[in-house]
């Protein structure tokens, strides 16, 4: 297998538009790129582009029906309504071209999960991706096309017996959870922000799987105000002993930065440094329990300039096993391309300032503590269908 680390891009990609004032600002991916640019990243990955997702791809998770809707929604985005495929007014309008971004995103996911899975590379990512809520049927949560869910089925087509999706968005995984519910070759796990107080609504620990796959919907629902700590010791009190009783042939992770304390649409209050510290750990998981075999997407993330770049640029270095020291100042030429598509100013150190630790679960577990309890809830739901202790 090749140690090669893959940077999937297609500059068309910010295309994904949907319109002005939508807290999906395309330039997050333009500002993350040229960031990644800047640190000459692009010399250390290799930047991929891919073909776009074809029907016979896309109609591994998504419907003809559905399919169909968002070409009609795309040659005329002004007649959609949104009443039966969620295109229209609301979280996710229809947009011009809407299908051929869309699917050029997905592309660029099951691209690199082909390549991850026939040895071409080791480590690929794709910040463009990670659109979770997409669902066979309908668009959700700004969400078109599900890229990490056809990555996922592509991998299985492709003959993969075992792969572990992470999802640390704030929001549910509520889409790939749903595209996978009765697949026990799927282990899906999700730390997000308790569904009592945000979207999608989905999420509860007692989520976990159909009868043909207990324990393989893993939800660890947490209470609003959680910070670096609480997020660090939920994340590694419940996914290292799954994965190691799961043994995943693949691991792919979706990076949603909207759990940072600046993100204007959720309550969790992450560190960009516990961020960083999440993704180094996904990196270590997937050399120890997946031969190295690692898929990185984006997804959710609204404070489009200060936060939204910076993460993905560590993502993106991580990967390609040439991580950015915390401290190191931001680019100067970056600043003022953030100056030049925003009028606004940039951050200057690829830094919150944090240096985020965490209490282990085996120290100790706390009853009256909420965090706790929603870390106990998600081990106690699903570990004993994997010969585990709750």
């Amino acid at each position: 297998m090749s140690g090669e680390a893959w940077l999937m891009w297609d500059e068309k990609v910010t295309g994904y538009n949907f319109g002005p004032g939508h807290p999906m600002d395309p330039v997050r991916l333009a500002l993350t790129m040229r960031l990644v640019e800047a640190f000459g990243l692009d010399k250390q990955l290799t930047v991929k582009s891919a073909l776009s997702c074809g029907d016979s791809t896309l109609s591994l998770v998504h419907r003809p029906d559905y399919l169909a809707a968002v070409r009609e929604a795309s040659a005329d985005p002004s007649a959609a309504t949104g009443a039966e495929h969620g295109l229209g007014p609301g979280d996710t309008p229809a947009f011009p071209a809407m299908h051929d971004v869309s699917s050029l995103i997905a592309g660029l996911s099951v691209s690199a999960a082909e390549n991850i899975w026939n040895g071409t590379v080791q480590h690929a990512v794709n910040f463009a991706g990670g659109l979770h809520h997409a669902m066979p049927g309908s668009a959700s949560g700004f969400c078109v096309y599900n890229d990490a869910a056809l990555a996922i089925a592509r991998l299985l087509e492709s003959g993969a017996e075992r792969v572990v999706y992470l999802d640390v968005d704030v929001h549910h995984g509520d889409g790939v959870q749903a595209a996978f519910w009765d697949d026990p070759r799927v282990l899906t796990i999700s730390l997000h922000e308790h569904p009592r107080h945000l979207f999608p609504g989905t999420g509860w620990p007692e989520e976990h799987g159909a009868d043909s796959a207990p324990g393989h919907a893993v939800n660890v629902a947490l209470p609003p105000g959680t910070s670096d700590a609480g997020w660090l010791r939920a994340l590694h009190g419940v996914v290292p002993e799954l994965l190691a009783a799961f043994r995943p042939q693949v691991l792919v992770t979706q990076h949603g930065a909207d759990t940072h304390f600046e993100d204007p649409l959720a309550h969790l209050t992450v560190s960009l440094d516990a961020q960083r510290a999440a993704m180094e750990a996904c990196h270590s998981w997937a050399h120890e329990f997946a031969e190295g075999r690692w898929l990185g997407l984006g997804g959710g993330g609204y404070a489009v300039i200060d936060v939204v770049p910076r993460s993905w640029t560590h993502l993106v270095a991580i990967a390609g096993h040439v991580p950015i020291a915390p401290e190191t100042p931001v680019p100067e030429e970056w600043l003022h391309v953030v100056r030049t598509l925003t009028r606004s100013s940039g951050p200057r150190r690829m830094t919150d300032g944090r240096q985020p630790t965490w209490r282990d679960w085996e120290a100790g577990y706390d009853p009256a503590d909420p965090l706790d309890q929603a870390i106990r809830a998600a081990r106690r739901s699903v570990y004993p269908a994997h010969g585990l202790l709750p």
